[in-house]
């Protein structure tokens, strides 16, 4: 029944070409870096929105039914002349909008409530937004797959299905579609912007939806307390959200960083699985599933801020993985690296990466969506059991890196590392587990002899001159010379295997690389 241009239009579309966005203001609130200005620039030329760059879009505020049908009624190109009465009891002739709404209803795209009113200002639900879509394009397909928070009973269930089937939206991180929220002006467009041009689509092959729920880090490292609600002021950087790691060692003085021996236990970086043991308050006990630990068979555990946590699903299991490899990285909000930096992230951070572009990669966040990490700073690899086995000269390359790197104890992160979290740090970033803590990892690996070692071996050091506890753990490079994170007064220092007191106190080798 659509009077519609919309089959030419689609021709005409077929054969336009994507020009850069300008640098020139499209809205107030339309910066140079927001996700869909390209979106929105398209909908202005094509004169479905009208472009002024004195004023908001309103990108964040939730669409009107009537500021929704006139945009569809200027993108299906319809003719609002002569249009029947709607018979809404709250549209009249004269009012604001009525040739379009009298439009959208004679094309059956939109219809009045059980009581025979339109309400054309009140906000259009997600839902409802699927259902007007479907019949405006007359869209087709559906899937298996159902979100989260969509019962398949639920009046626009398979309206909803169309949309994802049509890659028009992919709906939340957590998989849920949210059907009784309003949609805003920003989605909205970028949905319509979607349908009338496929280039626009975000389609990602290796996205698979799985809503089995998983418990991720959500800050750039996450710090395990061995009891909940004991920190100090000088620690509030350390658990906040987002952390600054680099301003909390920096500023801690030697008395305070020895503080932390007993009262901190590991870490745990950006996007790495966690599992929940325990809730108190503000904080979960949580274990660190790629930490081995006698001490709990999930995985290493301690206490972090809750903010630290966040729910996920496993979409992206399928995608090739950026595994970070210098020390700290970049991530940012595009693929230039001109705008705010999201945050620095640590070695051995991985995430899955959506799309390789010249020397970005676009990396999918645990909360956040998409953001870049530059080539140079990860390894791009099929998934971890793809790292390469690493030569000796690898391990003591990654070593290596550290130099200089603080001591902080329980450190795991590019910011700062103890002694077993270092041995811990470089063998990970080739790929092959070990221990978390030098007590368990003198007991596993292969034993070598003293004069038997080679670079990447792990030496150990015991108190009452080699016969007690082990204490620490360094990593033997060779030439007679050892690299580790000795203590809070020092750095990670290239030392003789001489040096005393660690001549004195040397209580066997392990070998870990076969």
């Amino acid at each position: 029944m659509k009077k519609l241009l919309f089959p030419i239009l689609a021709v005409i579309l077929a054969f336009t070409a994507f020009v850069p966005v300008s640098a020139a203001p499209l809205f107030k609130d339309v910066p140079d870096d927001y996700a869909t200005k390209t979106e929105l620039k398209y909908l202005v030329d094509q004169g479905i929105i009208e472009h002024n760059p004195a004023e908001a879009f309103g990108v964040n505020q939730a669409i009107t039914r009537l500021e929704a049908s006139e945009m569809l009624v200027r993108a299906l190109r319809l003719d609002t002349n002569q249009r029947p009465d709607p018979n809404m009891k709250d549209v009249q002739v004269g009012d604001r909008g009525y040739a379009i709404i009298a439009t959208i209803v004679d094309e059956r795209i939109m219809a009045g409530n059980t009581d025979g009113e339109f309400r054309p200002n009140d906000k259009l639900t997600r839902a409802q937004m699927a259902s007007i879509l479907v019949k405006a394009f007359d869209l087709k397909g559906t899937t298996a797959y159902t979100f989260r928070d969509v019962n398949p009973t639920h009046w626009a269930s398979e309206s909803i299905k169309t949309l994802f089937a049509n890659q028009v939206t992919t709906g939340y991180p957590d998989n849920t579609y949210k059907p009784s929220a309003s949609i805003t002006r920003g989605h909205f467009a970028t949905f319509l912007a979607r349908i009338l041009h496929p280039d626009f689509k975000q389609t990602i092959s290796c996205y698979k939806p799985d809503n089995t729920k998983k418990y991720t880090v959500n800050v750039a490292v996450t710090t395990l307390w061995k009891e909940p609600n004991k920190t100090r002021k000088v620690d509030k950087p350390s658990i906040t959200a987002p952390v600054d790691l680099a301003k909390w060692t920096k500023s801690m003085s030697i008395p305070q960083k020895q503080w932390l021996v007993g009262k901190i236990e590991t870490q745990a970086l950006y996007g790495q699985e966690v599992s929940i043991l325990k809730s108190s308050g503000d904080w979960f006990l949580i274990a660190v599933k790629d930490q081995y630990s006698p001490k709990n068979k999930e995985g290493y555990p301690g206490w972090v801020p809750k903010s630290h946590i966040t729910e996920t699903y496993p979409n992206y299991k399928d995608c090739q993985i950026a595994m970070v490899s210098a020390p700290k990285a970049g991530l940012y909000h595009d693929a230039a690296g001109t705008s705010t930096k999201f945050m620095d992230i640590s070695i051995n951070t991985i995430l899955p990466v959506i799309k390789e572009e010249g020397a970005w990669l676009h990396v999918q966040t645990p909360a956040n969506g998409v953001k870049f990490i530059r080539k140079q700073d990860a390894m791009l690899l099929k998934n971890e059991a793809a790292i390469a086995k690493p030569t000796q000269k690898d391990i003591v390359n990654t070593a290596k890196l550290f130099t200089g790197l603080p001591y902080l104890w329980a450190g795991t992160s590019g910011f700062g590392l103890d002694c077993s979290g270092f041995t811990y740090t470089v063998y990970r970033q080739h790929g092959i587990s070990i221990p978390r803590d030098s007590t368990v990892q003198a007991t596993n690996g292969t034993v070598v002899a003293k004069n038997k070692m080679q670079p990447g071996d792990l030496m150990f050091f015991s108190h009452n001159k080699g016969r007690g506890k082990v204490h620490h753990v360094s990593m033997y490079i060779g030439n007679g010379q050892m690299i580790h994170s000795p203590n809070p007064k020092k750095s990670v220092e290239i030392i003789s295997i001489n040096t005393e007191p660690y001549k004195s106190e040397f209580s066997g080798a392990r070998r870990y690389l076969k």
